[in-house]
């Protein structure tokens, strides 16, 4: 007798822990912050937002510290709802890409990189400027461009191996990366979508007139990422 044995359906959430769980800090962290009022959302610019004129000027007023971490910390802030879900999309549609085929430790390691990489990339053309800059999107940028070579990359098959495992995908070199006519095209279209909403601002306004969405972090995350991938691949791990 012929026995069939019924498909388990699959998950609600297909995405990895590591990218729902981030998801959730950024949602929580928005939704506290508009529910503390005006004082917290003042507070947590001065404490965690990226301020170019802290580095320019000694007369600034800075919270110790802040000159170093938010060099990542702007990447938790964001200035409306607008912003931070629409950088929740853009984070679960790739960030899920890159989590499956690197780990949750590279996946944040690389996350982490391209949000520096934004800041510095920031300050390197904003020096001195008082201006404020919040939003995760350069570490997203990072991640858009770390999918890229997954993506467009092949599969190896293996006994026992299954189709979905991200250890059976083969992504690009940097070579064949450069030399794919459709990666670079995918690319090109990526980095042009998050510098339009990077110097347009569509994704929505922020707590305060002065703080704002800079296309220079989308670039310098969208490095940051696409060379700490190549950096970070041969060492994946499983998380």
């Amino acid at each position: 007798m012929l026995q069939v044995t019924p498909r388990e359906s699959p998950p609600m959430f297909q995405s990895p822990p590591v990218v729902l769980g981030l998801i959730g800090v950024l949602i929580l962290i928005h939704a506290a912050l508009q529910y503390g009022g005006s004082d917290w959302q003042v507070w947590s610019l001065e404490a965690a937002a990226f301020i170019p004129a802290r580095y320019g000027s000694a007369s600034y007023p800075v919270i110790p510290g802040s000159q170093v971490w938010s060099f990542l910390t702007y990447a938790f802030l964001h200035g409306s709802w607008p912003h931070v879900l629409f950088n929740c999309l853009w984070l679960l549609i790739f960030g899920t890409v890159v989590a499956r085929y690197m780990g949750a430790l590279r996946f944040l390691l690389l996350a982490a990189v391209a949000a520096i990489a934004g800041a510095f990339c920031t300050l390197a053309l904003h020096w001195g400027e008082d201006t404020i800059m919040v939003g995760a999107s350069g570490a997203i940028s990072g991640m858009m461009a770390a999918a890229v070579p997954i993506m467009y990359g092949r599969r190896r098959f293996f006994a026992g191996g299954n189709i979905g495992d991200p250890h059976s995908a083969l992504p690009l070199s940097p070579r064949e990366l450069f030399g794919n006519r459709g990666a670079v095209i995918f690319m090109v279209v990526l980095l042009a979508i998050t510098l339009f909403s990077g110097a347009t601002g569509f994704t929505g306004n922020s707590f305060s007139a002065a703080t704002g969405i800079a296309w220079e972090a989308h670039v310098g995350g969208f490095l940051g990422g696409l060379v700490s991938f190549y950096l970070l691949r041969n060492g994946r791990v499983r998380g």
